[in-house]
């Protein structure tokens, strides 16, 4: 009877945690798609350590799943904003911000990208760290259709969530409380994240260094 009702209780706190997780997830992927601050690779793989360490075999992927219609809607909203600056004589505020989060010799070489790859490059770019927004403004300048937008980057939101969701998977598999395996998964993503702008640092460092 004790073996029951534990049982019972365990499932009734896995089913209040999914109802209240798997939301807040999705809004949180989603702002943090349509506003570039929000750390979403470290959310979905803190949420792919949980989800591991769950009894439930279909957690996982609905962290998966959660996480890429999220990040897609977040995507195609912000690049919906953006097109409207593009064809707006004066612009926009969306697109000037974007503008400005673009480094020039990023955007300069997702450019070039795009040109040889066309909307093949949507994917790299969600798995390269920082590279999200320089793409997505080579496309807006190219005025790419929406619909092109949208269809590349199904895929890439998906490549996305699953590289990210594995991160999760791997830093759970590794111990045996899941905030060990959070913090090991979080600190992996914040790392990734900070490699383009270290690079960037080291880059401007070695230019100043042979100019003078």
């Amino acid at each position: 009877m004790i073996a029951i009702l534990a049982a019972a209780h365990q499932t009734s706190s896995q089913s209040t945690q999914q109802a209240v997780g798997y939301p807040t997830l999705f809004l949180l992927v989603a702002l943090g798609s349509l506003v570039p601050v929000v750390p979403t690779g470290a959310l979905v793989s803190g949420a792919a350590v949980v989800a591991f360490h769950q009894s439930d075999p279909v957690a996982p992927a609905m962290v998966f799943a959660v996480a890429a219609l999220a990040a897609f809607l977040g995507d195609v909203a912000l690049y919906w904003l953006g097109l409207r600056g593009v064809r707006s004589r004066n612009g926009s505020r969306w697109l000037h911000r974007l503008q400005q989060r673009a480094d020039p010799h990023t955007l300069a070489a997702a450019e070039r990208r795009l040109d040889e790859h066309g909307s093949a490059v949507l994917v790299l770019s969600r798995l390269v760290p920082a590279g999200r927004i320089p793409v997505m403004v080579a496309c807006l300048l190219g005025e790419m259709p929406m619909r092109r937008f949208a269809r590349g980057d199904v895929a890439a939101c998906l490549a996305w969530a699953a590289a990210y969701e594995l991160i999760g998977i791997v830093g759970g598999s590794l111990f045996p409380e899941p905030w060990q395996g959070v913090a090991l998964a979080v600190g992996l993503t914040f790392v990734i994240a900070a490699g383009p702008t270290a690079a960037r640092h080291v880059r401007r460092a070695w230019q100043e260094r042979t100019a003078g």
